[in-house]
């Protein structure tokens, strides 16, 4: 790509915003960058995350308390994954015929050309999966980095110089709605339930937006797919490359898949058919430290991944083995007198917190609630009928949520904040039961994001401890 000379405006003065803007600059670039917030409001937010050369040197290039036409004056707009393509702004820069891309589009269109991507989209459990991409390619002793949606943005590495082996990105549907020429070498699409709907209006725009990923790839790409999920299956024959399944039952593999791994008990079966002599390996997971048939998805997509790259699938096992959970899902934070603590506050939809509820044999206390974007909250239902003790309700989204739930009103509670309803929680719970954070909601009514949500139930937890330590 060529960004000597060229201006490029940037929506968001944030992590990826900055990290395209120094891009820009290295290249000899013009960066303009456009903040809606104050410049008081974030000055010093950015100066304590990035330093004081950083807001220096970039300050100068900047506007901020609006998004003004001064953008439609670049010759390419990157949009952070946080601002609609409905803004106003964009709307005019696609008259005028101004490119609008994302982030992610740019470090593909900069990256050296002997690294290879490998990316993974989906509604839950993209999080998990890169990580344990990243996990096990490390472990293989390759030279990979794990960025996108995930830890820092895909900018902030030297991806245009030789040395990486793999790029291993987690993408939202956010990132992948302003991608034109993006090509992975490897992309998953590992589930799509409602979510985002606020910003997406439709389950078909959804959709759409997370097929993007595979929309360059041909027949020396590979795409994993979930063969459970149905809309994922109906699609699969727009896809041009060549084509791995997952799933929980054998029988749910398309006839004449070339390479799939599906679940029988806990052995993941990984067969492939692609040489004269079909190759095969049963993985245990009973060793992993990830809860939920979710999570055994999960190993299955990212043993597809990386089956080609590593043909020492032992390797995988152990890499298998030894992966930990990620913070904010399905975490234990403690047990206080046998009442086990779980912080998945990662869960912002409401199939997360299905899969949350299946993973436990124990009745559970769920905290739910947090803000509202536009599920419909009563799919909840069957599982919190059979599984759970009590519901407490936090957030904006408490009245809607009561309203999907009123016939279990007898079990339901609504509290003012999280600190209230893990203590009202830990005050019903029984021996052998699970208090359980799974919001089914985003955070932003309370919480900056979901980090900061599990981080305050870890906090009140913590407390509680202390002080029944005290007691005892």
């Amino acid at each position: 790509m060529d960004i000597k000379g060229q201006k490029f405006g940037i929506m968001g003065f944030a992590r990826s915003g900055i990290s395209t803007a120094l891009k820009i600059l290295e290249y000899g670039g013009i960066p303009f960058i456009s903040e809606i917030k104050t410049e008081n409001e974030i000055r010093e937010n950015i100066i304590t995350s990035f330093g004081l050369e950083t807001w220096q040197n970039l300050s100068c290039y900047s506007e901020f308390g609006q998004h003004s036409d001064k953008l439609l004056e670049c010759d390419t707009i990157i949009v952070s994954p946080g601002i609609s393509t409905n803004h106003i702004i964009l709307q005019k820069a696609a008259v005028k015929n101004i490119k609008l891309i994302s982030e992610i589009e740019l470090g593909y269109l900069i990256k050296d050309k002997s690294s290879k991507i490998i990316a993974v989209t989906g509604s839950n459990g993209k999080s998990t999966t890169v990580s344990l991409i990243y996990h096990i390619l490390q472990n293989a002793g390759f030279k990979v980095i794990l960025a996108g949606n995930i830890g820092s943005p895909i900018t902030a590495y030297p991806i245009d110089k030789p040395g990486l082996d793999y790029l291993v990105l987690e993408l939202s549907s956010f990132q992948l709605e302003l991608i034109h020429d993006f090509l992975p070498d490897i992309a998953i699409f590992l589930n799509l339930t409602p979510d985002h709907l606020d910003r997406h209006q439709t389950m078909a725009n959804y959709l759409k937006t997370k097929l993007k990923i595979f929309m360059n790839q041909n027949n020396s790409h590979k795409a994993v797919l979930n063969a459970d999920d149905r809309t994922i299956m109906t699609h699969r024959c727009e896809i041009g490359s060549q084509k791995a399944y997952f799933a929980n039952r054998a029988d749910s593999i398309p006839q004449h898949a070339v390479e799939s791994s599906y679940l029988t008990d806990n052995k993941i079966i990984w067969n492939n058919y692609t040489s004269n002599s079909p190759d095969e390996f049963v993985f245990d997971t009973d060793r992993s430290h990830l809860l939920g048939l979710h999570n055994r998805q999960n190993m299955m997509a990212s043993i597809l991944a990386v089956s080609k790259e590593i043909s020492d699938k032992n390797l995988i096992q152990n890499s298998l083995d030894s992966f930990l959970p990620l913070p904010h899902r399905l975490e234990k934070i403690s047990e206080i007198h046998s009442i086990t603590f779980i912080n998945d506050s990662k869960a912002t939809n409401t199939d997360s917190v299905k899969q949350a509820l299946t993973s436990f044999n124990k009745p559970v206390h769920l905290i739910l609630g947090g803000y509202d974007k536009g599920e419909d909250y009563t799919a909840l239902l069957p599982f919190l009928k059979d599984r759970v003790s009590h519901i407490y309700l936090i957030g904006n989204a408490k009245k809607r949520m009561e309203l999907a739930f009123q016939s279990l009103s007898e079990k339901i509670s609504s509290h003012k904040s999280l600190f209230e309803a893990v203590n009202s929680a830990y005050k019903n719970a029984r021996r052998e039961e699970v208090v359980l954070l799974s919001p089914a909601c985003a955070s932003y009514d309370m919480y900056k994001n979901f980090e900061q949500r599990g981080e305050a139930f870890r906090t009140i937890v913590r407390e509680l401890e202390k002080n029944e330590n005290r007691l005892h």
